[in-house]
């Protein structure tokens, strides 16, 4: 159910080469989309489906340009040639405003109605206000999400029953100064009150807030 789904076809890899496109002005969001091999894509079977995956960046990629967003993170690993045969999506929000879980429910099924996915593997990460925004995501909308990874964020109290009904891996440096460490473990504690059964929390010691984008480069989360 969680991102082992995922990493069976990651350490396979892929010769046929992926697509990375930006897309503006299609849906709630400009977003960059990174497809798969073209077998992927034309499935041939229910369980030959692809995956969705979903990038939050933080706020300092916030803004018009798109290329923004390459700076780190997922699409960052794809060029540098990270093999992730799933629809990868990496949406952009403008300047001074937050992710809105509902704009992201509506991207999600723009890209579903475009393509045959696998509905049941639905996965989102993020980093910073994108580590928000993946919690807000899933609170919302529990339903529709697999499982997700928050990078030193936060999330809303009111969102952790829900939050708590789908896997999760929030992580945090304890030498966080921009988000503090505190804001991942009220969250945390409030996921627990409801259920912590599907919660991994790992506070990675003397971290500050930039360097925990080095998780993306690992394969430990892909891994999960």
């Amino acid at each position: 159910m969680r991102f082992l789904f995922l990493i069976g076809f990651i350490l396979l890899g892929y010769s046929s080469k992926a697509q990375l496109s930006a897309m503006k002005g299609k849906s709630s969001y400009n977003y960059w989309i990174n497809l798969p091999a073209d077998s992927i894509l034309n499935p041939t079977d229910e369980g030959s489906k692809p995956p969705i995956l979903i990038f939050l960046h933080g706020r300092s990629l916030s803004g018009t340009d798109l290329n923004k967003v390459k700076r780190y993170g997922v699409i960052s690993e794809i060029e540098k040639g990270r093999q992730i045969p799933a629809i990868v999506i990496a949406p952009q929000v403008k300047s001074g405003s937050a992710w809105s879980p509902d704009k992201l429910l509506i991207l999600l099924q723009d890209i579903q109605s475009q393509y045959e996915t696998d509905t049941n593997r639905v996965y989102v990460c993020g980093m910073s206000m994108g580590g928000y925004g993946t919690l807000h995501f899933i609170g919302k909308h529990p339903d529709k999400l697999t499982a997700g990874v928050a990078l030193c964020g936060g999330g809303k109290s009111s969102d952790a029953c829900n939050l708590s009904k789908v896997p999760l891996w929030i992580q945090h440096g304890t030498a966080d100064k921009p988000v503090p460490v505190s804001e991942s473990r009220k969250i945390v504690k409030a996921i627990k009150a409801c259920d912590g059964s599907n919660l991994i929390y790992k506070e990675i010691a003397g971290a500050s807030h930039g360097a925990m984008e080095r998780e993306f480069r690992k394969n430990d989360m892909y891994d999960w």
